[in-house]
Order: structure tokens, then sequence, then C-alpha cells
């Protein structure tokens, strides 16, 4: 099953499932499949099935006690000839010895998996990029300026701090769970997140949308005068409750792409395969006053900021003329490699 009867001239989309884990953007990637024609299943944590049964985007629900649980559904999955197409969330349920195990066919490169996951092993990746990043701080001790602490894992913000001196970083880090953590230069700009599609079938870069995230407590301190803040005595948080649609200035089109082929071709030499990045990924940028885009980090993956595009983005739209959501063209990818008989080049 899986990968060993891919090849054959007679496949058909028809003969696969889509599958993933009922999170993130399962809605998206489950609707998108559909819309390629393609039979799909969401594998639920007990109690979180309610939006795939209400929405219909799932033809069968698997539910699981624990999304860890996945590895043990591995011979059912490969019995449905199923393909896992991953999210946020897999890198939360996982430890990372545990996803490259997984014998289930998974769109994507697991090569890349270890340079998501760890931000130094990203930031050496950008830079081989040659984009421009923000200052790290070794240690507390060199804080000199206002900082972002970054906690390490696709949990949506949650724990990041701000500080502006070691005493301050000392106070607010016991009150955070331990973990490992960079201390990042804070850069003052606007936020947007880019949202690229990479095809190694067409050798071809998309934009394929932006966002910026709604996050919990800072975008409500916003709201509150200054005076009021230090009264209260607030601290913002950074926990991701939302995304907001963004569309950008034309003018900086031309630099948004050419991040994207720089990363993409970076990502060529950072694993034995050779592959590097394909499918989603997305940059975290600030872009400052002066149109200058700094790069916070990198995920090799979709993120959830696509899901504001069910039905395709201004983006989306000028290329394709249809819907086209990030879920969708990833069904699509699936699709076009199957129809060409390289379904192999696209799947671990």
């Amino acid at each position: 099953m899986g990968l060993a009867k891919t090849g054959k001239k007679s496949d058909s989309h028809d003969r696969y499932r889509i599958a993933t884990l009922g999170s993130h953007s399962a809605l998206q990637i489950l609707y998108g499949a559909k819309q390629e024609g393609f039979s799909t299943i969401a594998i639920c944590e007990k109690g979180r099935e309610r939006p795939y049964q209400s929405y219909k985007v799932a033809d069968k629900i698997i539910m699981v006690d624990r999304f860890s649980e996945t590895k043990k559904l591995q011979q059912q999955l490969l019995k449905e000839n199923a393909i896992l197409i991953p999210h946020g969330t897999f890198f939360e349920a996982f430890e990372m010895e545990e996803f490259e195990k997984l014998k289930v066919p998974y769109f994507g490169n697991k090569g890349i998996l270890k340079w998501e996951a760890d931000r130094l092993l990203q930031r050496e990746w950008l830079k081989k990029a040659g984009l421009t990043l923000p200052k790290i701080y070794k240690k507390p001790e060199e804080i000199d300026g206002p900082v972002i602490i970054k906690f390490y894992g696709a949990r949506g913000g949650k724990g990041f701090f701000l500080a502006r001196s070691a005493e301050e970083f000392y106070r607010k880090i016991k009150q955070r769970e331990a973990r490992s953590y960079i201390i990042q230069e804070y850069i003052i700009g606007a936020p947007i997140y880019i949202h690229y599609f990479y095809s190694p079938l067409t050798n071809e870069l998309e934009v394929m949308s932006f966002d910026k995230r709604y996050e919990s407590n800072v975008d409500s301190i916003g709201r509150i005068a200054a005076k009021d803040q230090l009264d209260l005595g607030l601290e913002t948080s950074y926990n991701i409750t939302g995304n907001v649609p963004v569309v950008v200035r034309e003018s900086l089109l031309p630099e948004i792409f050419r991040m994207g082929e720089a990363v993409v071709k970076a990502s060529r030499t950072l694993n034995g395969n050779g592959k590097g990045i394909y499918g989603p990924f997305s940059l975290e940028t600030v872009i400052t006053p002066d149109l200058k885009f700094f790069v916070f980090e990198i995920s090799a993956r979709i993120v959830a900021g696509t899901n504001l595009y069910t039905e395709g983005s201004p983006y989306t739209a000028l290329k394709y003329g249809e819907p086209m959501s990030t879920g969708r063209r990833v069904a699509r990818e699936i699709k076009n490699a199957i129809k060409q008989n390289k379904l192999k080049t696209i799947l671990n």
C-alpha cells in the first residue's frame, strides 16, 4: 500500500485518501481535498470532532484519545492509501523522531523538519538565503534594548514576552514553564506573514496570500491608554487567537518573490537528499517604516493564517481564476503528481 503502488500508469487520485489531524488548518485541507475529488479522513481527539462533522469536510472521522496515538493507526491508514498532510499540531503531538518514523506517506520533505523545529537552525537556513534577520542575544546579560523572548515549538506564540534588561528577563522567565527559548531583538514595524507554495513538479514559487496575527492580550492592550496600562500593571502576551487578512503594497511583491525563491534555493543545501523545501511554507516578517523586511522565522508547512482564504485570496484569484486555498493547492499538487506518475517526488 501507500508508496509501494505509486508510479503505476493506472494510478488515479480516487485510489487515495487525504488525511490530517483535526486541528489547526484541517478544515481547509480537507475541504480543498474534496474540491479536487479526494476522499478525506480526519483524525480527531475525542471532544474535538464537532467542526468536522458540522462542516462535512471529512468522509471518515477516526477518534483517538490523543493525537499522539495516530502512530497506532498506521496500518489502517496504509490500507486506506492515505496521504498525511502535516500542519502545526503534528509537531506538538509527536516527538521529532516519532514523526520521522511514521510509515504513512507524507506530503513534504521530512529532511527539513529539524530545521524548522530548532530556531537556531532556522536562523542558519535564513542566513544562507541572504535574508535580513534580527539580532539574537546569547545570554540575558547582553540585552541592551527591547527584546522578545520566543519559545521553541508550534504553540501559537504562547508564553512569548518582552524585556528591556537582564533583570526584567529573569523576573518574567520565572513565571513561565521551563522551555528552550531564544532572546531576539524586537523590531518596530508592521508584522506580515507571507504564505508561499513551491512546486517541485513545475519548479515554480507561488505567493498565495498574507495575514497578520490577532494576539491576546497584546492587541487588546493597544485599546487602553498608556497611563492606564501602567496603573494596571499590564504585561503583554502573544497567544494567537485568530488571523487578519492583509494585501500588501504591490511594489513590495518583487522582494517577496525574491525572498521566497532564496529560501527554496538555500533549503536544497540543508540535507542529503537535495530536494529542499516544497509545498506550502511561510515567512514571518516585519516591514520597517523604510520598507525593509526583517525575517523572524520560517514555518515549513501550511500555517493557520491561510485559513482566511478557504475560497482563495486576491493573489490566487489572479493566478488561477477559480477558488484556490492553500489546502486545495496541496491537493492539486498531489493530483498532478499522480497524473504524471511522480508521486514519489512529493511524498516521504
